[in-house]
């Protein structure tokens, strides 16, 4: 009898923990610097501002669509002057990479907001509430984000020509002469 109370103490002890503290594989967070959503049938997956000035961003954002429908994502967020509309298509059943290489470009402009801040995002579809994130707003400083900035459009350059000018007339060209 006093084996089985000992086994039993045993037992309870070495799994007791279980039963008061929560296991932290099931607590979920976000592994990287952006943050995360869930929206109906999409999940927004690190989201994150990208910027060199404070004044124009690059939205880096992975969304997955575990619908079996294209889905038009609207994506929201305050200027400067006014609210700003920007809708990406987000293919069915599949994920979608906005903002790096290879994938959809979304530029944010007129984001006021320096390197270390949040800023809010709106993301919405169909007739679904949509989710605000308060996004963080990252600098190139660290290696994996600098080619993420934004780089400014090129300015087209005009390089000025002289003007039309006479063409000058050809000139006779001296006959041979025969020597003596």
């Amino acid at each position: 009898m006093a084996t089985v109370v000992v086994a039993a103490g045993i037992l309870l002890g070495t799994s007791g923990c279980n039963l008061f503290a929560p296991q932290a594989t099931t607590i979920q967070y976000d592994a990287s610097d952006g943050v995360s959503g869930n929206l109906g049938d999409l999940a927004i997956r690190n989201a994150m501002l990208i910027t060199d000035d404070g004044e124009n961003a690059n939205l880096v954002v992975h969304v997955v669509n575990g619908g079996d429908e294209d889905i038009d994502l609207l994506v929201q967020y305050e200027g400067v002057d006014e609210k700003v509309d920007k809708t990406v298509t987000i293919d069915a059943n599949s994920t979608t990479e906005i903002g790096l290489p290879g994938g959809e470009l979304l530029a944010v402009e007129s984001l006021n907001a320096s390197a270390g801040s949040l800023f809010p995002v709106f993301f919405q579809y169909g007739d679904l509430t949509g989710i605000e994130l308060l996004v963080p707003v990252l600098d190139g400083t660290l290696a994996e984000y600098s080619t993420l900035v934004p780089t400014p459009a090129p300015v087209p350059t005009v390089v000025p020509t002289e003007p039309a000018g006479e063409t000058p007339s050809p000139t006779a060209t001296p006959e041979a002469t025969t020597a003596p």
